[in-house]
């Protein structure tokens, strides 16, 4: 390449960015989901188009992976713990039990009423019974719903990649699939070490980045960013799974109050965008209209049985033993939204050169495309036919921390979030402990220092100075104002 095509690609690379970004604010006004109006730039910058030609499902594959990395970053280094923790027993069974039904009943689906063999019908099943991280993360930013429901969907998306990805790879490569019980070993034994690897790095790098004072706050979001990917990484060359790795990693880094906490998430959502953007546009040129025409069809067939039937079949099964109401399995079973990630995951069988490759993959294509058209516009109206709305309480108390290295002190930025029990309390009346004061507040626009009378209002936003060795009692102590109002801990004092 010389620097004529490096100026050349950088001005289509930037054109397509920008068009990108402009089709994203279309998506949110119009209720269209963004990620077709990505597939439809590939599309149209393609053959059938103004002429690029690209058929590399290898390295379509590679960025694929690359992108689905960062995403599951992103999404776990936002994911609450909190939020989550009640739920993970529910999302691990559904993400792994509930995945199974829903390859098991989609490839009856596909057998039965398209005619497929069972090995097609099964590869078929196992590329498009994973929900994608990336369309449930934004989805969930634009549906308010219960934290639970959240919580489960949020860690559904980022657990149930890994199986889902050594289930395709069995089904699509000749050899692999030897015997259930190998299969069913080989999994069990890839998802326990990628936990396990995303586990000790997400904790050790936690541990490293809080203790080591980096020059510029820009460093922070890198290294953080570098860790995830050194769990998916390490998780991919110990045989085990990297996805899982990479997202039980950032989901213990973005728990771990790290430094300079809203530039991480902000770098790693700004990476995420420009990963999903540059993978469907990937996937819009690899494929190639005039094929897709007998995939209609069976597209409709197979997505139709896993929208009413699968998908709907797995969460009953895998959710009534945990008491989930049935109005929430409802919402549940039409919030599995499919993406980027079956697209990328039907380019295995085309690497591979597995037999009818190129059929799985348009009809993979066509199905993710029509049926993101159905779920993703139609969600928020499903949840208000089933009366499921936020929790009363609001959200959780926005809290974060900045180091002050040269004071021996932290800087917390305090959010008070509609519904918040501190609403109402005068600054005197939250009862910081010794050695943390509320020095600036942030109100419509404005800012004042405040006094002891000063009145919280909801929306406020709080710099709140603390020495290191009260920081973590100030924050317990705002956080249980937040909860239970100005008398919280009265009985118990401070």
């Amino acid at each position: 390449m010389t620097v004529d095509h490096l100026n050349a690609f950088l001005l289509e690379f930037s054109v397509i960015l920008l068009v990108a970004v402009v089709a994203v604010r279309i998506s949110t006004r119009s209720g269209l989901p963004s990620l077709l109006i990505y597939l439809g730039i590939g599309v149209a910058l393609g053959q059938n188009g103004l002429g690029i030609t690209f058929n590399n499902a290898e390295l379509t594959q590679v960025l694929g992976y690359a992108a689905l990395v960062v995403i599951l970053a992103e999404g776990g280094l936002k994911t609450s713990w909190r939020e989550i923790r009640p739920v993970v027993p529910a999302a691990s069974v559904l993400a792994t039990v509930g995945v199974a039904i829903s390859v098991v009943v989609t490839a009856v689906g596909a057998h039965v009423l398209a005619g497929f063999d069972w090995r097609i019908s099964l590869l078929l099943g196992a590329v498009v019974s994973s929900t994608d991280a990336a369309a449930v993360f934004s989805v969930l930013r634009m549906v308010p719903l219960p934290r639970r429901l959240t919580g489960l969907l949020e860690a559904e998306s980022g657990f149930n990649d890994a199986p889902v990805v050594i289930l395709v790879i069995a089904f699509a490569t000749p050899g692999e699939l030897d015997s259930w019980y190998v299969l069913l070993g080989t999994m069990i034994a890839e998802l326990a070490v990628g936990a396990a690897v995303g586990y000790l790095v997400g904790r050790v790098g936690a541990y490293g980045v809080k203790r080591v004072a980096l020059p510029s706050s820009g460093l922070y979001p890198i290294a953080v960013l570098a860790l995830t990917v050194l769990a998916y990484a390490a998780g991919a060359l110990l045989h085990a799974s990297g996805f899982l790795a990479a997202y039980i990693a950032a989901v213990v880094l973005g728990n771990s109050k790290l430094p300079h906490g809203p530039a991480v998430r902000g770098f790693a959502d700004g990476l995420a965008w420009i990963g999903q953007i540059g993978m469907f546009v990937l996937l819009g040129l690899l494929c190639t209209p005039e094929t897709m025409g007998s995939a209609v069809v069976p597209a409709l067939v197979v997505g139709a049985v896993l929208v009413f039937l699968a998908r709907p079949a797995s969460v009953l099964l895998t959710m009534t033993p945990f008491r989930l109401p049935w109005r929430e399995q409802v919402l549940l079973s039409w919030a599995g939204l499919r993406g980027a990630v079956p697209i990328v995951l039907a380019t295995i069988p085309l690497v591979a050169d597995a037999p009818m490759a190129q059929e799985v993959f348009n009809i993979v294509f066509v199905l993710v495309v029509v049926f993101t058209l159905l779920q993703g516009p139609t969600l928020p109206l499903v949840a208000r036919w089933l009366r499921i709305g936020p929790d009363a309480m609001g959200e959780d108390l926005g809290i974060e921390s900045a180091p002050l290295e040269k004071l021996h002190g932290h800087l917390l930025s305090v959010a008070l979030a509609p519904g918040s029990r501190m609403s109402g309390v005068e600054v005197g009346e939250l009862r910081l402990p010794k050695g943390a004061a509320v020095t600036l507040v942030v109100r419509e626009g404005s800012s004042f220092v405040p006094d002891k009378t000063t009145v919280l209002r909801a929306g406020d936003e709080l710099l709140v100075v603390t020495t290191e060795a009260v920081s973590e009692a100030a924050e317990r102590r705002l956080r249980a104002v937040d909860k239970g109002g100005k008398l919280a801990g009265w009985l118990r004092g401070r």
